[in-house]
């Protein structure tokens, strides 16, 4: 028997174990399916390449085959290990913009603009640098530069101001706008996951207890209340039981399969997979939405401080290991998308709806496709997406993947802001601060000229930039899910903390406002106790 039983050891999970059980008489467990954070690929932060490649410490998950990705099946590539996603992404550090919470309130959420989220962030953050208004300092999530910067991503920056963009030196300050280096979840050379900061150091209280390998397979339920969490470990089921509540904080994909899974869920679908229906809430693994991207790479055969596969490649990696190894420092500290920037799709957008990436290094099918040579490579997403997609069973088995139809671009508004950024990122890469190196963009996107061609190609290439989210809505509305204090509608004892409660998605990377909802999920539980 626990207090608390926390499902998902993601960075939503991290902090609610961590944050409860700072008081004693508090009992949490918190199930994980994935392993312990242990191997060197998650702490160093270059290794999240080699997690890429080899599709290391993730579930493998694909979305359905995509009509306006020209059938195409896309990739979601989701954290299964202790830190979740944390573990696994390029760890940039962005809240969004204030006007994304304003907006989750103006949806009927109380509490949730942002002067109300506002101290969350900064309770959360340690920021190296940054000392202001804008900034915390002694949370638990450290907030640092990068140590070595490659020299391309102080180039790029160059190229935005030259192509008429403000430099920006913090994108969580007064204004995001502008292009610059991002700041990452750094610590001493290694990667400062939520997990190392909310959840490894306090392993030894003897109030919590993490159970790895832990694949959750239901909510137990006694009525409308939730009581327990039935779990498969090593081929056999267990039991726990929750005194107070169970928090869901398995991620904006899996959230609503285990709802479903324990017959919550839109009544109809569940009855199709057999499931005995124990409340029909309709708007489970509804609004599923995220951001769309595409990426242009850059061919520069002789610029071999850029990341590559060459002779020098190996020998530059091979010294970055030993550096890295000996004094956490050097090339392998980087994240490879150093820079990037926050832009306007068209000067009369009241605020950025474009999101850029700048990758020391060519970039193809999210890294898992090996290139030869050196080069550089440029994301551009679009930060308000309006094509809403679905997550939905695929069976009744709780092993068996969820069905992802994120309906990627199903919306024309999204083409048309995704073309005019395509355009807008290619006169970045084509200004001198890049051009006097003369890298050749591949022909994948070169022979892209009309708005039609960039059309085809972006249809052709784009993909996720991994920050799906919205399926378990938080509001007052029918087809929402959970409340404004995150407790899932018509039930007692269950709560979803994760990036699916969003309203509607950030202008940005997704990590830090997920720590953020869980560190405000926490005082909610505390007033509940």
């Amino acid at each position: 028997m626990f207090d608390y039983i926390v499902i998902g050891g993601g960075s939503a999970g991290s902090v609610l174990a961590g944050r409860l059980t700072e008081d004693p008489a508090v009992r949490v467990c918190l199930l994980e399916a994935g392993p312990a954070d242990q191997s060197v690929f998650i702490h160093c932060p270059a290794g999240l390449a080699v997690m890429a490649k080899f599709e290391l410490n993730g579930w493998g998950q694909n979305t359905t085959p995509q009509p306006g990705l020209n059938g195409r099946q896309g990739y979601q590539p989701r954290g299964k290990v202790l830190g979740g996603s944390s573990s696994i992404n390029a760890m940039i550090y962005v809240r969004g913009q204030p006007a994304d919470y304003d907006h989750w309130a103006q949806h009927g959420n109380p509490g949730w603009a942002w002067n109300d989220v506002r101290p969350y962030f900064l309770r959360a953050e340690n920021n190296e640098r940054l000392r202001d208004e804008w900034h915390g300092q002694g949370g638990p999530l450290n907030v640092a530069d990068l140590r070595a910067p490659n020299r391309f991503s102080q180039l790029f920056t160059e190229a935005g101001v030259q192509a008429g963009f403000p430099h920006n030196p913090d994108f969580n300050g007064a204004t995001q706008e502008g292009v610059g280096i991002y700041q990452v979840t750094h610590k001493n050379g290694e990667r400062h996951s939520v997990a190392k900061g909310y959840l490894t150091p306090h392993l030894g209280r003897p109030n919590l207890r993490v159970i790895t390998q832990a694949h959750a397979t239901r909510v137990l339920l006694e009525g409308r209340r939730a009581v327990g969490v039935e779990y498969r470990q090593g081929g056999q089921l267990h039991q726990l039981k929750a005194s107070r509540e169970v928090l869901l904080s398995a991620g904006a994909l899996l959230s609503p399969q285990l709802l479903m899974l324990s017959g919550i869920g839109p009544g109809a679908q569940l009855q199709r997979h057999g499931i005995a229906v124990q409340h029909d809430l309709p708007g489970v693994g509804q609004h599923l939405h995220d951001h769309p991207d595409v990426v242009q790479v850059m061919d520069a055969p002789g610029l071999t401080d850029l990341f590559g596969l060459s002779l020098r490649g190996m020998v530059n990696v091979a010294r970055g290991m030993l550096e890295w190894r000996r004094n956490r420092t050097g090339m392998l500290t980087t994240n490879f998308a150093e820079a990037g920037g926050f832009i306007k799709s068209d000067p009369s957008e009241p605020a950025p709806d474009l999101q850029l990436h700048f990758v020391i290094g060519k970039l193809l099918d999210h890294g898992r496709k090996t290139v030869l040579g050196h080069g550089y490579s440029s994301h551009v997403c679009l930060l308000q997406p309006r094509s809403r997609g679905t997550v939905a069973l695929a069976s009744n088995d709780p092993l068996q993947l969820p069905l992802v139809d994120p309906q990627f671009l199903s919306d024309p508004d999204d083409m048309v802001r995704m073309v005019r950024g395509v355009r807008r990122m290619r006169a970045i890469l084509q200004q001198p601060a890049l051009a006097q190196f003369g890298a050749k963009e591949q022909a994948a996107s070169a022979s892209a000229k009309t708005d039609a061609q960039i059309e085809q190609f972006i249809r052709q290439y784009a993909d996720t930039i991994y920050h799906p989210v919205g399926t378990c809505r938080m509001g007052p509305g029918t087809l929402d899910v959970v409340d404004a204090q995150l407790r899932v509608h018509g039930m007692q004892g269950l709560r979803v903390v994760d990036t699916s409660i969003m309203p509607r998605i950030v202008s940005g990377n997704t990590n830090a406002p997920v720590v953020m909802i869980a560190e405000k999920a926490v005082d909610f539980l505390r007033a509940a106790a």
